[in-house]
Order: C-alpha cells, then structure tokens, then sequence
C-alpha cells in the first residue's frame, strides 16, 4: 500500500511541475520521469560504484576505449543499472580522481553507459579548501565558514565549483546531448567524518553551502543535466535529524541516505529499515524520489546475502535505485569489494538476487 501512495504524491508533484511549465523537459527533468515511471512499474534498479574502472582482479588501462569489463556482467550476464563515481580530484587539476581513475574515462564510461540505458550518478568528495587536507581532514571546524561568501576561501572555492561544473557539463554524447546525471554533494553530512559534517560547521551553514553550490552550477553556469540528491548517513537517523539539515524543495530532487553493514545481518536490516522509514515519509511529504544512495557488506562473508538479507531490507520500499560502493584492485585491499564476481562465493545469490523481476538491470 504504501508504494501506490508514494507513487500518487510523486506522479502529482511531477505532473504540477511539468503542467506549469511551456518550455521543453531539461535532460535532468526526463531523468526524474525515468525514474518516476522506474518506481510506477515497481522496478528498482541496482548500482555498483566505478563498475567499468576496475574490478577484483583487473583495471582499466589508460589507452582502453572499451567501456564493457564489469565484475557485475561478469557475474550475472547484465550491467548495473545505476553506474557511480566520484569526482574528488577533480578540484586540484588531477588527470585522476581519488580512487585513481582517469577523469577521461570516467567522462567516456559515463557516456557509454547512457548509451546502453543505464543511469549515472556523482558523489564528490573534494579535499579541504582550508587546510590543505583531504574530504576527511576534520581538524578545523572553520571550513565551510570560510567558504561561504565574504570568507577568506570562498573566491578559491568557487574556482573548484567551476571545475567541478566544467566536467559535468562536459559529459556529452557525439552529438553533444548532455547526458542527466544524478548529482549527490555534500554527502552522510549527519556524521563528522568530513569537513562539512554534523560537528564541523552549523545547520545555516551546511544550508548555506548547498545554496551555493546549486546557485553557482544551475543559476551561474545553467547546468540543467543534473538531479540533485540528498543524501544523510544512517547512523541513529529519524525524522527530526533527517530534515534539520534539509536545503529546501527548491533545490533537492531526490532524497536517500548510505547505509553498510559492519556488524551482523539482523542490525543491518534493522538500520535499513529505520532509515527507508524514515526517507519514505520525508519524501512522501515533499513530492521526491527516494533511494539507498550507498550501501552494501564489505566483503559480502555471507554467500545468500543478496537474496536473504540485501533484497530483504529494501524490496517493499518504493526506492528508484540501490547502488553498493566499490570494488577495489589494489593488491592490499583485495577484501576491499561490495559486489562479487565470478568465483565469489556469493556469485549464484547474486545471480539468483538479479534475476528477480523487479530489479533492474542492463
């Protein structure tokens, strides 16, 4: 019951925007419908972070141009539906993001993968304009003050939302169609983890950063290929805590959060579950999409996890996309995976779990 309610206020939000305004759908309003008629038809659809970049056992290397290796197809015969990546790096010039992928081919992958139906979406993860340090440097609480307007980095700042823009502007087909990508800044802020989290600036200010992000990139730059998502940690989440940091209706598309599990299989549904709970009404009430924007068990140490205990959490929920965080090559971090691949022992789950008919793959 509660997916068709979710669906009507979603269908009727999207109906009073597109029935209020003459001109033509921008590239991220038809994403929004896509997504949309997703949920409508019950389909949820499965991510995987930086699929085509790097596998358990292999990598991208910098002449490819053949964006088709996947541990995810290697495993189940089908894409991801939802392909992630990150764009920390791209403030400092680098020709590699943080997790070293080349930004040319994350712009070429991303593209490959519009191409083939999927769904792309960007975290960021941009290092400290203060200190110096990197996304998780939390030695100063004065960061995001001194970027906002009138503070001593906020001129240097908005050189990094310009490169930031440069790249997502710059994600283009042949025929220079901008590809819609769902766009996700200032991410799991409830944690203090990263500069910008819950301990590190105040409620106006961490609004006010978001503000500035969106009025630099769509009111400055008129970037219209992007889907703006909202996305809090799990941890200890309820309704007052989910929205105290909320920018606005205006300037959020989407609302999610990220959730892993560290401990046992029961006290990962029963955080999921609080957090889906706690998303589905926030979004009901303010006409958004919703989804799991992060998740997954490191490692995945349980071989029917996919389908005993991750499309359990989720599958009565009306989420657009789940994605699971990456799979790491580097040699010391081989337990560093959140999808397996083909000699995981969770590999025939994982078959089993994509073939259910309401997850959507490529």
């Amino acid at each position: 019951m509660l997916k068709f309610r979710y669906i009507a206020i979603m269908a009727t939000a999207i109906c009073l925007v597109s029935c209020s305004s003459p001109q033509e759908p921008t590239p991220a309003d038809s994403l929004k419908q896509q997504l949309t008629s997703y949920v409508e038809q019950g389909h949820i659809m499965f991510g995987h972070q930086d699929d085509y970049m790097y596998g358990h056992s292999w990598k991208l290397e910098d002449g490819d141009t053949d964006y088709t290796s996947s541990d995810v197809q290697a495993t189940c015969g089908k894409y991801p539906a939802v392909y992630g990546m990150d764009l920390g790096g791209i403030e400092m010039d680098w020709e590699a993001n943080l997790d070293r992928n080349l930004f040319k081919h994350m712009r070429a992958a991303a593209v490959a993968h519009y191409e083939r139906g999927g769904v792309i979406t960007f975290s960021w993860h941009p290092r400290n304009p203060l200190t110096g340090g990197d996304a998780w440097d939390v030695t100063s609480d004065q960061v995001v003050a001194s970027i906002l307007p009138g503070g001593e980095r906020h001129e240097h700042f908005v050189t990094w939302l310009s490169k930031a823009a440069d790249f997502l502007e710059s994600i283009k087909t042949a025929d220079g169609t901008p590809v819609p990508v769902i766009w996700r800044p200032w991410h799991e802020h409830t944690g203090s983890w990263f500069w910008w989290g819950q301990k590190l600036c105040t409620t106006e200010q961490y609004k006010a950063l978001w503000q500035l992000t969106y009025d630099y990139m769509v009111n400055q730059r008129g970037l219209t290929n992007l889907v703006w998502a909202y996305s809090p940690g799990a941890g200890g989440l309820d309704a007052e805590l989910f929205a105290e940091r909320y920018p606005g209706d205006e300037i959020v598309d989407m609302v999610g959060f990220d959730c892993y599990q560290y401990g046992d299989n029961a006290s990962y549904m029963r955080e999921m579950k609080n957090a889906l709970e706690v998303t589905k009404i926030f979004a009901e009430e303010h006409g958004k999409l919703m989804a799991v924007t992060e998740t997954g068990y490191e490692g995945i140490k349980d071989e029917n996890w996919w389908t005993e205990v991750f499309h359990q959490s989720f599958k009565d929920y009306p989420v657009s996309y789940v994605l699971v965080w990456r799979n790491a090559c580097d040699a010391d971090m081989q337990h560093h995976f959140y999808a397996p691949y083909p000699e995981h022992t969770s590999a025939a789950d994982f078959k089993a779990f994509s073939d259910f008919p309401a997850i959507k793959f490529l």
